[in-house]
């Protein structure tokens, strides 16, 4: 089957995409980890020691990219439904974590650690149609934060992947409720005409999280 000509743009800013091409030389699973390496060096996420949880994991860039700044200190665990081929000095957890049973899994690999930085790149399957493409996000980043609420530590941070449109505006004031800082960032590896931002949520408020849940 020929290829359409969208098709055919999109091939070609891909593989000649620098970040692409950087993934490719350094061994990177995706390029999406240059976002989150960005962050790192800019807002000094990672400390020796933490423990980190990368939800929406697969492939596994951010997963790699959190392993290599740590070192071999702190602990990193990356969970995603799909499968994920494994990355040295990451315990990854397979399955949805809504359920209890991979809850009561991921408990088990915490054993009892205070968490200290949530991750969440997760994006459901496009669509094609805004509004249902927004709408699954959102439901997504919902998740995410429910996560964060449950297992950061008190002044834990939490970074979520974002859409702008339906629904940012009101997920980010909540947001500034359950943290004491919340800033937006843009990445350079994030492409200029995608409506992603990410919010960098710091000093999680455990009281007050615990009043939203009431």
């Amino acid at each position: 089957m020929a290829r359409s000509k969208s098709s055919h743009r999109w091939l070609k800013e891909h593989f000649s995409d620098p970040f692409v091409k950087r993934a490719q030389s350094e061994g990177v699973r995706s390029r999406a980890a240059y976002k989150l390496e960005e962050l790192i060096e800019r807002d000094h996420l990672l400390k020796p020691g933490m423990v980190v949880v990368d939800l929406g994991a697969a492939p596994g860039g951010w997963s790699q990219m959190v392993r290599r700044e740590l070192g071999r200190s702190g602990d990193v665990i990356a969970l995603d439904i799909l499968d994920m081929p494994s990355i040295p000095g990451v315990e990854f957890l397979q399955g949805d974590f809504r359920e209890d049973t991979v809850l009561k899994a991921f408990e088990v690999m915490v054993g009892g650690r205070p968490v200290d930085l949530v991750l969440s790149d997760m994006a459901p399957n496009m669509s094609g149609v805004d509004s249902v493409d927004q709408a699954r996000t959102m439901h997504l980043c919902e998740l995410a934060r429910d996560f964060a609420e449950v297992h950061l530590k008190p002044g834990g941070t939490f970074l979520v992947k974002l859409f702008q449109g339906v629904g940012f505006d009101d997920y980010v004031r909540d947001l500034r409720k359950r943290y004491t800082k919340v800033t937006m960032r843009k990445p350079k590896a994030s492409r200029a005409r995608s409506p992603e931002v990410y919010a960098l949520c710091s000093g999680f408020r455990a009281a007050a999280a615990g009043s939203n849940r009431e």
